[in-house]
Order: C-alpha cells, then sequence, then structure tokens
C-alpha cells in the first residue's frame, strides 16, 4: 500500500477510513513523506505491519529524527526507494534512473499527482497522490499493488471521497 502527503491534521483531521482499511490490511505500507505530525506516523506504525516511509518537505522536528530522507528495502525481490521530492516533472524518469540505479521502483510523493510511468532504465516511478489534499485533482488517492516473485502488479489508484 502507497501513500504520500498526508498532511494530518492540516488539511484533514485524520485519514479517511479506506485509507485506515488499506493500511491495516497490507503487508508492506510505503508513505513518501509529508505527514506534518508525528502522531499520525505513531498510529499509522501501530497500525501497519510494516512501515517504509521517509520525510517530507512540510515535516519537522521529531518526524526528521525518525524518519530519512530516503528509506530503501527489497520486498519479495523488489529492490525499493522512497523519497519525497524528485523536482519537476520534465526529465523526471532520467534524473531519478541516475540517482536511483539500484532501485526497480522509486515510490515519490510532493507533487499530489498521481503518476506512474517507467524510466528508459526500467525504473518504475509512483506517486500515490494525496488522500487528503487533492489540490488540482479530481479526487484524493492512494494505491495498492501487489509484489511477487521479483514483480510489481495490480497497480490501482483508489480513489478518496471528498
Amino acid at each position: 500500500m502507497l501513500t504520500s502527503d498526508t498532511h494530518v491534521p492540516k488539511r484533514s483531521r485524520d485519514l479517511p477510513h479506506s485509507l485506515w482499511t488499506a493500511i491495516e490490511a497490507a503487508d508492506v505500507v510505503v508513505h513518501a513523506g509529508d505527514w506534518v505530525d508525528v502522531a499520525l506516523l505513531d498510529q499509522v506504525e501501530k497500525r501497519s505491519r510494516t512501515l517504509l516511509a521517509v520525510h517530507g518537505n512540510n515535516d519537522h522536528g521529531t518526524l526528521r529524527e525518525r524518519l530519512p530522507e530516503v528509506a530503501r528495502a527489497e520486498i519479495e525481490g523488489i529492490r525499493i526507494a522512497v523519497v519525497h521530492e524528485t523536482g519537476d516533472k520534465k526529465g523526471r524518469e532520467e534524473r531519478c534512473a541516475a540517482r536511483f540505479p539500484d532501485a526497480d521502483v522509486l515510490v515519490f510523493g510532493h507533487s499530489h499527482i498521481p503518476w506512474d510511468t517507467t524510466a528508459p532504465t526500467g525504473l518504475r516511478l509512483i506517486n500515490p497522490g494525496s488522500p487528503t489534499d487533492r489540490r488540482r485533482q479530481p479526487h484524493g488517492t492512494f494505491v495498492t499493488a501487489v509484489a511477487e516473485d521479483g514483480v510489481l502488479r495490480d497497480v490501482t489508484f483508489h480513489t478518496v471521497p471528498r
């Protein structure tokens, strides 16, 4: 399960029910930063089996102390990297492929814009969007996927009601 830019409690008092359900059902929860409040990190840690997470540009103090800028893990044979910011969308695939040459999948956030592309090197870039701050998007989003035998499949962007 992938999420980012939750911005609790500034953009929403809590995560949407559908996201909490996905968090509790997932084997691994990936959060690409902008938590805003350490209380949400504590809740997600308690309610998830495994958490792979980073801090974002709106995370300070304890969040920066507890979370790295970049996180990495191998899950079911897939090398995953997580970072909050990747810069401008122009040239993103090539720039990220150069920065993360040892990753198969890069999960990122910051823009709140859902994104799923593959760099020429094969690096898959996924931004799950934001479940609480849709900005210019028609609705909030988060992602579920299945990691199995070195393949990420069934990548699904779930919409969150306003």
